[in-house]
């Protein structure tokens, strides 16, 4: 019998082999600081209308630096003196400042991660986790630009925050009554612009249209403070919803003769 040969074929490479595709390339240094200190700057200037409300709201000027040195988070003190001066509960003005800084826990756990800084170091980084800090990080590629922009951001906004609030505060005498400059509106324009683009799916723009509907018919009624409070039964409500509509069983209304469904035994043609 003659010799049988085999043929060599080439060794296929595991599916693992295959190098990983490159990540974004980080971006220059110079170009997150830019972005950094435009996000500090632009936000940061509005501590001039945190001032003012709070002085008009019959805040001292040592609560109203105390809050922004202490608390740092505008939309909760919005939300606080914004209570406190239409004649609302101060605990109720507080509890509502509370739920609106709450949020800044769940950035906390996103950045923690990213940023990966020592246990030592975490407790000063917290009081910098914020709406605009949170968004600049993110946004980065890789932990050291993370890093970068994460603190450019947080101290160029905390010391212009603070500057602006003491000449806001100071300030409030000259301009007079502060509604009629619509200062107090600033505020929550600054916190809708920056929410706006993160509405990216039906659900989250149905929760907060709902949240939205329900401060509008709950003010007039309810004590200063109440309708933020409420308007927070927005997300679990649109969640329950939208379960039951996935939970919801198909159409059996639907043609059973339609292409794609199985024909009925009593629909057959009769073979005689």
């Amino acid at each position: 019998m003659p010799e049988q040969t085999q043929i060599p074929t080439p060794e296929r490479a595991a599916p693992d082999a295959r190098p990983a595709p490159p990540g974004p390339a980080a971006p220059p240094d110079s170009a997150v600081i830019r972005d950094a200190l435009g996000v500090g700057v632009a936000v940061g200037l509005s501590g001039f209308a945190f001032g003012v409300t709070s002085a008009g709201a019959g805040l001292g000027l040592l609560q109203t630096c105390a809050l922004s040195l202490l608390v740092f988070t505008g939309a909760s003190q919005f939300a606080l003196v914004g209570a406190l001066a239409a004649g609302g509960n101060p605990l109720t003005a507080a509890a509502g400042a509370f739920f609106l800084g709450v949020r800044n826990a769940f950035y906390g756990l996103r950045l923690s991660a990213l940023l990966g800084y020592r246990a030592s170091v975490r407790p000063l980084a917290a009081h910098w986790v914020i709406d605009e800090t949170a968004a600049v990080t993110m946004a980065q590629p890789d932990r050291r630009t993370a890093r970068l922009g994460f603190t450019v951001t947080g101290l160029s906004l905390y010391v212009l925050w603070n500057l602006t609030t003491l000449g806001g505060a100071l300030g409030a005498e000259a301009l007079g009554d502060t509604r009629a400059w619509g200062l107090d509106a600033a505020g929550p324009a600054v916190f809708l612009a920056l929410l706006a683009p993160m509405l990216k799916t039906a659900v989250e723009r149905a929760a907060a249209g709902l949240a939205v509907v329900l401060v509008l018919v709950t003010l007039p009624v309810l004590p200063a403070g109440v309708p933020v409070l409420l308007s927070a039964l927005a997300a679990p409500a649109v969640l329950f919803v939208q379960g039951r509509l996935d939970r919801r069983p198909p159409d059996r209304g639907r043609d059973r003769n339609a292409p794609g469904t199985a024909p009925r035994p009593d629909a057959q043609e009769d073979p005689r």
